[in-house]
């Protein structure tokens, strides 16, 4: 059976990498992605657009589900060589958090909601990401098994 992933990322980063078809998760760390599966479903979220800026977007800005093969480094310049996991994007509108908040599992009356997104990357239920995948209105399937 397929698990269900959040990660986090300013979305600025998470569009580059919707346009690579690549993730990328705690500053490029291998470890993370190494929990990841192929088949599994991840959905971005991100606090802000750019990365040290206190916009408050909060809106989960990608989702799709991870390709076979394994965690490789990516090339991004001046040295930096990030580990990087292959996903096929669904085609998805940018949504915020807030109004889903009552009804994730994950933050439903939670008034910390936000400290678990603190890890870059944590396991959510399959209704999660379900309810995430509706809200963006995923045009393309996405595992929710």
């Amino acid at each position: 059976m397929s698990a269900h992933w959040i990660a986090v990322a300013s979305a600025e980063h998470v569009r580059r990498g919707r346009q690579g078809g690549f993730m990328q998760v705690n500053h490029g760390k291998a470890a993370p992605l190494r929990r990841v599966k192929p088949g599994d479903g991840i959905a971005y979220y991100s606090p802000t657009t750019f990365l040290g800026k206190k916009d408050g977007l909060q809106a989960f800005t990608a989702i799709g589900t991870v390709r076979e093969g394994e965690p490789y480094q990516g090339d991004m310049g001046g040295g930096f060589t990030p580990f990087r996991r292959d996903v096929a994007w669904a085609t998805a509108e940018e949504t915020p958090i807030k109004p889903l908040l009552d009804r994730l599992d994950f933050s439903a009356g939670k008034s910390n909601w936000g400290y678990q997104l603190r890890f870059g990357l944590f396991e959510i239920s399959a209704h999660d990401f379900s309810l995430i995948a509706e809200a963006m209105g995923a045009k393309t399937a996405v595992a929710v098994n």
